[in-house]
């Protein structure tokens, strides 16, 4: 007689890109020491307008709120590190651009008294995400937004793996933490009347496969089989009136070590990849470190050219530009650098150009494509005419015609944009459209404006 088993269903996605870029993090994990400065970026939390707690030169502990939402008051960010709050810089008509905490040598931890998990319902374990500052880490799909405490979604949605160019390797980042990341799927358990899903990633075993009580589903294909977004949109679409909330995967290990421990311990662990990183390799850091403590001038490749460089907080695709003297994003999980790409080319166009990767046979170097590229940030030409080719629908796995979306939110049509799936997208779901885009159009950009203007005449 032979045992038979339940083979899981995969969900085969054959739309997309996969980008091969030199500069993947090697399996070498590092402590980040303690570092001088970290800081609160407001702009990394789309909607919000912070509310300052504290006054420049007061102590804070690690998990002592900073700031608060103008419109959810009940939205608390707290301070990643003890020490003393260095200063608020202010942009114009005094906007808060970075709220600035000195660390101390010796680091001290607010104290929360947490429910036991099991008696606890929605309100109280709300409560305690609110309170210690964790809040943040729960988005609403519509909209890409901090998710507002008050309601309930139908389902919570968690992308176990990353498939955007050069991100980190999931399992290396959350190995021996099975107990944090039970216990933070089990908190999200409390959050919702109906399943919380994890997205896995066909044919690869990992510490992910051990969950309990969540909904797996496994997916395969290219990049952006990864994105929560286009996972939710093959597993349960959004309709409209309909929410469901994401939570990044390392975001849940570090809830359930909260709710663990009690202690707000924001450290987390990143990849430093790109072409220019001499040795890409794993760190760990504190949420909200300098961009210049995670990668030195010392760790970077040198030319005699004097090229200039482009610092990422994320990846190539949707991560946001840093300065060197700038802070790693709110929920970024690897920093690259890559060549700036400011430097005249000779002869531009008329060169057969074979190190250069294109979708296209622009170049010639489709005849010998390379299994890796170095790529800059240049576009190579400007913003011109809308060329009508399809070729959008080629790179987006969604049952929606992204053409038609770009072309409503241009035109401000609200009816239009709801029929054709914008509350099923945000930014990054559309990045591979913006990178093969003919027209040098930016997308992502355009996405935004339309989810702006939904939440504006709908909300």
């Amino acid at each position: 007689q032979y045992k038979t088993c339940d083979m899981p269903k995969v969900i085969k996605l054959k739309k997309g890109l996969d980008i091969s870029l030199v500069g993947e993090a090697l399996s070498e994990l590092n402590e980040l020491p303690l570092q001088r400065e970290y800081a609160l970026v407001p702009d990394n939390f789309r909607g919000v307008v912070p509310k300052m707690l504290v006054k420049e030169g007061e102590e804070v502990k690690a998990g002592t709120p900073l700031f608060f939402d103008k419109y959810h008051p009940e939205v608390l960010f707290c301070s990643p590190v003890s020490g003393t709050l260095a200063g608020v810089v202010r942009g114009a008509k005094r906007k808060i651009l970075k709220v600035v905490v000195q660390a101390a040598q010796e680091q001290r931890y607010e104290t929360f008294d947490l429910p036991a998990l099991d008696q606890a319902d929605k309100e109280v374990v709300s409560a305690a995400l609110l309170k210690a500052g964790f809040w943040p880490m729960v988005l609403q799909r519509p909209y890409g937004i901090i998710a507002d405490a008050l309601t309930t979604p139908k389902a919570i949605f968690v992308s176990g793996f990353d498939s955007a160019p050069l991100a980190p390797d999931m399992d290396y980042l959350l190995a021996g933490r099975q107990d944090d990341l039970q216990m933070g799927f089990r908190v999200l358990a409390k959050l919702t009347d109906g399943k919380v899903h994890l997205g896995l990633k066909s044919g690869r075993e990992g510490v992910l496969d051990k969950i309990e009580g969540v909904e797996k589903h496994y997916f395969s294909g290219p990049h952006p089989a990864g994105n929560v977004g286009v996972q939710i949109h093959h597993i349960d679409p959004i309709n409209k009136g309909e929410l469901v909330w994401t939570v990044g995967v390392q975001e849940v290990a570090m809830i359930g070590r909260f709710f663990r421990t009690g202690r707000p311990d924001y450290s987390k662990i990143i990849a430093l990849t790109g072409s220019e990183v001499a040795h890409p390799q794993y760190l760990r850091v504190i949420s909200g470190a300098p961009i210049g403590g995670i990668i030195p001038a010392e760790k970077l490749r040198t030319g005699d050219d004097g090229a200039k460089l482009r610092y990422i907080s994320g990846n190539v695709l949707t991560g946001a530009g840093v300065e060197p003297d700038g802070f790693l994003g709110y929920y970024s999980n690897q920093v690259t650098v890559i060549p700036e790409g400011d430097r005249y080319e000779f002869l531009g166009w008329g060169m057969p150009r074979l190190g250069k990767f294109s979708v296209s046979h622009s170049y010639f170097s489709w005849l010998m494509p390379r299994k890796k590229y170095v790529l800059d940030a240049n576009m190579n030409g400007g913003e011109r005419a809308f060329v009508v080719t399809g070729l959008y629908d080629k790179y987006l796995p969604m049952d929606i015609y992204p053409l038609y979306l770009i072309k409503a939110i241009l035109a401000g049509d609200i009816d239009k944009m709801e029929n054709l799936g914008i509350y099923e997208v945000i930014e990054e779901d559309l990045a591979l459209c913006e990178f093969v885009d003919p027209s040098k159009n930016e997308i992502q950009a355009i996405v935004r404006k339309g989810i702006d203007l939904m939440i504006k005449e709908l909300n």
